[in-house]
């Protein structure tokens, strides 16, 4: 038996060699492709998972619960009576008698103004008044003359009647005189500046030596004085409210510098017209200021006893609703994440809270601050709202 030819071994070999690579380049092209599918899949599916938006959820509070129902609002405490002291003559400020924060009478000196000008035409006015004063006793003494001349027939009655005209004519100047006097006296009496009504300075702009022009509208005035033994309130009431709130109903006010403190104020008036700007009342209440805590000019917070006018109203975060083309609207999700927009009815804006009053029911499960370009049918994800940290926890 003869061995193979060489050639032909060779051959053999070459084809189980290439056989062999092109199963290992099939098998590598295989997990290649089979990498590039399972990348594919993963990213298609890390895309359509970040797709999906993470939300929070809130859920709707009865407007009655932890005393919702009070109806606060903003107000501003005025002075039961202020006057702005001004000048009514021209002059130089000689002495300032009073300061911010005295208390002062009815009738007190203020200021003292020196009006030398004033003075000299008081003066002037006064001589004027002698002349026509000395006048008016000649042509009386002359009248009266006449007129007995008149009953002896020494003169005709024409001339009397002449000397009758002329002493009426000085009586009227002279009285014209005396009515000058008096007006420049009064204008004389104006460079004292006197308190009009008891109460506190609260502001003074008089410096000594400074010149004042009477008539000024743009000047600032030289003091004014309040009276706050009793304090008025003004709060503009929205509308839907407005007839919640009369006359004689007590409300309870707090201010910043008296935390913890509550003050009663009785309603006393109301402007019974709605402003067309702001959609509001006017209201008026006072309370007594013995112990001078409220200052003219203070802001406030009056909580009225409403409740609001509606049994279904809720309250919500005012990060909740979104105020569109179409009036506000909220975000409501249900089990499966799906999306849902509704209308709904603003009764009050509280500014963290806003009260709705028709819309929703209070079961609704409400997207916290959503995305401005959520949409009906959207799906998101919900995710629980992170624990608040309670004080004292945190790790020094």
């Amino acid at each position: 038996m003869s061995d193979e030819p060489a050639p032909e071994i060779q051959t053999r070999t070459l084809k189980r060699v290439g056989i062999g690579a092109a199963l290992v380049a099939i098998a590598i092209a295989g997990i290649g492709i089979a990498s590039r599918s399972s990348a594919t899949r993963d990213l298609s599916e890390t895309a359509q998972s970040n797709a999906i938006p993470a939300v929070t959820v809130v859920t709707p509070n009865r407007a009655g619960a932890d005393g919702a129902g009070d109806l606060v609002l903003p107000g501003n405490i005025q002075a039961y009576n202020s006057a702005a002291i001004f000048a009514r003559t021209n002059g130089y400020v000689r002495r300032w008698l009073a300061d911010i924060g005295d208390h002062v009478q009815a009738g007190q000196a203020l200021a003292i103004l020196d009006a030398p000008e004033v003075d000299q035409q008081v003066a002037a006015a006064q001589a004027d008044y002698q002349t026509a004063l000395a006048n008016q006793n000649l042509a009386k003494t002359t009248a009266a003359r006449w007129s007995n001349l008149l009953t002896q027939d020494a003169v005709s009655r024409q001339e009397a009647d002449e000397k009758a005209g002329d002493l009426a004519a000085k009586t009227a100047v002279a009285n014209a005189a005396r009515a000058d006097v008096k007006r420049l006296g009064a204008l004389q009496g104006f460079t004292r500046l006197s308190a009009p009504f008891a109460g506190i300075v609260t502001s003074r702009s008089a410096q000594i030596g400074a010149l004042v022009v009477s008539g000024n509208a743009a000047a600032q005035p030289l003091f004014t004085v309040s009276d706050v033994h009793r304090m008025r309130i003004y709060v503009r009431v929205p509308q839907g409210y407005s007839a919640q709130v009369h006359p004689g109903l007590h409300a309870t006010m707090t201010l910043p510098e008296y935390p913890g403190r509550n003050f009663d104020a009785t309603l006393t008036r109301s402007a019974g017209a709605v402003d067309v700007q702001s959609g509001t009342v006017l209201v008026e209440l006072q309370a007594d200021n013995g112990d001078g805590a409220l200052k003219p000019g203070a802001y406030a917070q009056v909580s009225f006893p409403a409740s609001g006018g509606s049994s279904t109203a809720v309250r919500l975060p005012s990060s909740a609703v979104i105020f569109g083309e179409k009036g506000p609207v909220v975000a409501i999700v249900d089990n499966q994440g799906k999306v849902t927009m509704k209308s709904i009815t603003v009764g009050r804006d509280e500014g963290a809270q806003v009260e709705i009053t028709a819309g929703l029911s209070g079961n609704e499960k409400i997207i916290n601050a959503p995305p401005d370009a959520i949409q009906t049918g959207d799906r998101v994800e919900v995710q629980k709202a992170p624990a608040e940290k309670k004080p004292g926890n945190a790790k020094a």
